[in-house]
């Protein structure tokens, strides 16, 4: 039987040998390489600073911290995501509100997001899910009224655009995933972007201990409490490589997600995600929505075809219900539905035609 997996990480010879050439250097920890990654996805987005730090989670947590949310103050965020989006509220002191997403879109639904505000809304912590740009115009009409911070979880959203722009540069700070899941990868780490030259600077000096701005050792000064959440040289340098191709692996998931769009066309049973309006999906997931997800999914599995739930609808879980630090807001229907019908299909760059053929065979087989 053949195995088909979720995804498989570009790595090559390449790759390879960029991470040997740091590891003959001797210097592994966050340094010159680390920078010209930075520096070249601060190209590629547009953005004014980029900060590499050592996860997706550690970036949105700073961001908060940037922007200035603590204790007393709120964060809304959508209950359809991974639990990251919302722990991070709570680690640095505030309150999560979670709200309902929109069933079609399994984007943060944007009037449950306006009824939650309140006197004591610092940010809104909004979700790219799987590559899906937010409707950016909406949410800074709702920021110039109601006066909050948007940092954006983009874990997935690498490359999504939206009219014209890229993910990346339309939020106060956006955050990157580079998790083993996304076509963009370190392994782990994450990228951090903001046009604001004063929280740039603010989170570059807390992932390093709190230290000034100073290069000379005499120097030095420790201007603040901080952490260590340095992305190293030896994980950099993977990243580095694949940025470089990044438009061919760009183009190779938006060609995928096309053919199996045409595969399904006329599957019944099967229905497609909407796209925002306006925008260029990354395509980061390939998901649909189907009844009986679960029995899909087991039965996809035992054919060797590796298929994933979409993510998490956080109020289900103990860490988010009936907790002093988090308000649940509303009755999550879209959320529900999302969780319980969305399935994530296989989607890589050497993925074949015949790869899917087989993918959608099975899941025509597991529908019928």
């Amino acid at each position: 039987m053949k195995r088909i997996p979720l995804i498989k990480p570009y790595i090559t010879k390449e790759v390879k040998d960029s991470v040997c050439a740091v590891l003959d250097s001797g210097y592994l920890t966050e340094g010159r390489v680390t920078a010209e990654f930075e520096a070249v996805f601060k190209q590629y987005t547009g953005c004014d600073h980029v900060v590499a730090v050592n996860s997706c989670t550690t970036g949105l947590e700073i961001a908060l911290r940037a922007v200035g949310v603590g204790s007393g103050e709120e964060v809304i965020v959508p209950d359809y995501t991974y639990p990251a989006t919302a722990d991070v509220v709570a680690i640095v002191g505030a309150k999560i509100v979670i709200v309902d997403i929109n069933p079609r879109t399994m984007l943060i639904d944007y009037s449950e997001l306006e009824q939650a505000i309140t006197p004591r809304t610092r940010a809104i912590l909004p979700v790219s899910l799987f590559g899906n740009p937010l409707d950016y115009d909406r949410l800074h009409v709702l920021k110039k009224k109601y006066g909050f911070y948007i940092v954006e979880d983009a874990a997935c959203s690498i490359g999504a655009e939206y009219k014209g722009k890229k993910v990346g540069t339309m939020a106060d700070i956006s955050v990157f995933s580079l998790h083993p899941r996304k076509f963009i990868t370190t392994g782990e780490g994450g990228l951090i972007t903001t046009n604001n030259k004063k929280w740039a600077a603010w989170m570059n000096s807390y992932k390093r201990f709190g230290i000034g701005a100073s290069d000379s050792r005499e120097g030095t000064s420790f201007e603040r409490i901080g952490s260590n959440y340095k992305l190293s040289n030896v994980l950099a340098a993977i990243g580095l490589v694949q940025m470089e191709h990044i438009d061919e692996l760009l183009e190779k998931r938006l060609e995928l997600s096309r053919r199996y769009e045409e595969l399904l066309a006329d599957c019944e049973g099967v229905r497609f995600p909407e796209k925002t309006s306006g925008g260029r999906h990354s395509c980061q997931s390939f998901c649909i929505f189907v009844e009986n997800r679960d029995g899909v999914m087991k039965s996809m599995r035992s054919q060797g075809i590796e298929v994933q739930i979409g993510t998490y609808s956080l109020h289900m879980h103990p860490a988010f219900a009936s907790r002093s630090y988090c308000e649940i807001k509303g009755n999550m229907t879209g959320s529900k539905h999302a969780f319980r019908h969305c399935l994530t299909l296989p989607l890589y760059h050497e993925m074949t035609e015949s790869d899917q053929e087989e993918v959608v065979k099975q899941l025509l087989e597991s529908l019928a």
